[in-house]
C-alpha cells in the first residue's frame, strides 16, 4: 500500500491519528492503547514509513491489532492457549549427550526453572530426550493461572515471546521482569546455537532465526511499553 498520509500522532486517550482521522484495527476498532508510551511507539513505526507501507516493519501496531480485534473478544480461550505449553515447556526436555550440550542446556535453563519453582511454588519434572511427560496439576494450573491473569493487550505480547520460545516459563521471566532479553534469548535459541555449531550455519535457517528474534523482542518491547506509566 502507498502511503496516504503526512503524519501520524496520538491523540486523546492514547489513540493514534494519521492527518487528524483516528487509525482503525483491521477489525475496524478505534486503534487506542493502554499506555502513553505504547501510543508514541506506535506512532513512531508510522512516521518512519517511506513512500509505501510495510506491515512487517510495523510490529508494535500489528501486536495491538492483535489485542483489540483478536485476544480481547475471547481473552479467556487466547489465555488458554498459551498456558498449554506449561504441559511441554522447552526448559524441561534435556538432552543426554554429548556432555557439553547437557552442560550449556543446564546453565542457561536452570536458573530460569528456579526463578518459577520459587516464584509459583512448583516444581517441574525434568525429561531426557523429547518423549512428553506430563507436569503436575498444580504446575500447569498456576502457570495456568498466571496467564489468566493478564489482560489482552498483555497477552498480545506474551504470545510471541511464548511461541517463539517454545517456553511459557521464559516468556512469564520476561514478562515479570527477572530476566534481560539477551539472556531469555540466549536460552531460547540454544538449539539452534548448538546446531550451528555442529554443522556450520545454513543461510535460511539463520534468516528464519533472525525474524524469529524480531518477533520476540517486539513482543518484549510491547510489554514493557505497556507498564511504563505516565
Amino acid at each position: 500500500m502507498k502511503r496516504f498520509y503526512e503524519a501520524a500522532r496520538v491523540a486523546a486517550g492514547s489513540t493514534i491519528e494519521l492527518d487528524g482521522r483516528p487509525i482503525r484495527t483491521p477489525g475496524r476498532q478505534p486503534l487506542a492503547v493502554p499506555t502513553a508510551a505504547l501510543a508514541e511507539a506506535i506512532s513512531e513505526e508510522w512516521n518512519a514509513q517511506g513512500e509505501t507501507i510495510d506491515p512487517r516493519s510495523m510490529p508494535l501496531t500489528g501486536l495491538a491489532n492483535a489485542a483489540i480485534d483478536r485476544v480481547a473478544p475471547s481473552a479467556e480461550a487466547f489465555a488458554g492457549g498459551l498456558a498449554v505449553y506449561g504441559e511441554s515447556d522447552l526448559l524441561c526436555y534435556r538432552a543426554e549427550a554429548p556432555p557439553l550440550l547437557v552442560e550449556r542446556q543446564a546453565q542457561r535453563w536452570d536458573p530460569l526453572l528456579a526463578w518459577a519453582r520459587r516464584r509459583y511454588d512448583i516444581d517441574f519434572e525434568i525429561v531426557p530426550g523429547i518423549l512428553h511427560r506430563a507436569q503436575s496439576p498444580v504446575t500447569v494450573e498456576r502457570l495456568a493461572a498466571a496467564v489468566r491473569a493478564r489482560g489482552p493487550f498483555e497477552l498480545a505480547g506474551l504470545s510471541p515471546l511464548v511461541t517463539v520460545s517454545g517456553s511459557l516459563v521464559i516468556a512469564l521471566a520476561l514478562a515479570e521482569g527477572e530476566f534481560d532479553p539477551g539472556t531469555a534469548w540466549a536460552a531460547a535459541s540454544l538449539d539452534e546455537e548448538w546446531q550451528a555449531e555442529q554443522w556450520g550455519e545454513d543461510a535460511e535457517a539463520a534468516k528464519a532465526l533472525e525474524a524469529r528474534r524480531r518477533d520476540f523482542e517486539a513482543g518484549y518491547r510491547f510489554l514493557t511499553l505497556l507498564a511504563e506509566k505516565p
